[in-house]
């Protein structure tokens, strides 16, 4: 009698580990002009690894702000420090649409000038003005968000990009560029970027990029596989 009880035991034991195990298989969530997106190559050839970050039926967008002009440390640049940046990403993630922020004024092409201007809009917490918009912004899954650091802050018209469109149920991937490798802006993103999911960012040093991409490319290649890309 006993050898036949345990032996029903040790089959019921057998079953609710087998169905304990079929948790493993589950997902696990993560911790040109300007009124143009630019659309990325058909998502042809990924497996489920390379797409991990976005829904099956999701797509990934790369939104920047970059400035040209008279630039800190390197002088006048005709390629932003910022676009070098996005452009490396769509390099890494072809499949992305991009789209590029303009502000319907432009900034003074002059650095103390622009410097000027932007500690002005962010001590009066000013909305620049956007050039164009992202259209159907509901089919991207993934957004990447670049942008200056502007006085330990993002450039006012990114707080613009960000309080235009519904950003719940999101992921935003950030980076941004400046003076130093520091990155800015998480927490803003989290508080603007109402209902998302902001993964850790990535800051680059702007001088880097001008002088030495090859080594800031393979940074944010490290960057993008950490990040699950």
């Amino acid at each position: 009698m006993l050898k036949k009880f345990l032996v029903v035991l040790m089959s019921l034991s057998m079953i609710f580990l087998t169905g304990c195990g079929a948790g493993g298989d589950e997902k696990k969530a993560g911790d040109d002009t300007a009124a143009k997106v630019e659309t990325g190559d058909a998502d042809k050839g990924k497996t489920s690894d390379e797409s991990k970050v976005a829904k099956p039926d999701g797509k990934a967008l790369i939104v920047y702000y970059s400035r040209t002009g008279d630039n800190y440390e390197v002088g006048v640049i005709e390629k932003g420090n910022t676009r070098i940046v996005a452009d490396m990403i769509k390099d890494k993630i072809p499949g992305a649409d991009v789209f590029e922020i303009k502000p319907v004024k432009d900034y003074p092409a002059d650095y103390r000038e622009c410097t000027e201007v932007a500690k002005a809009e962010k001590e009066s917490d000013a909305r620049p003005e956007i050039a164009g918009k992202v259209e159907n912004f509901e089919q991207y899954d993934t957004i990447f968000i670049g942008y200056p650091n502007w006085w330990s802050d993002m450039p006012m018209l990114m707080y613009t990009f960000l309080e235009s469109y519904d950003f719940n149920g999101k992921t935003i991937v950030p980076f941004c560029t400046s003076s130093s490798d520091y990155f800015i802006g998480k927490e803003e993103l989290q508080k603007y970027a109402k209902g998302s999911t902001v993964l850790d960012g990535l800051g680059v040093r702007g001088k880097r990029c001008q002088e030495n991409p090859e080594d800031v490319r393979k940074e944010v290649n490290a960057w993008l596989e950490k990040s699950g890309f």
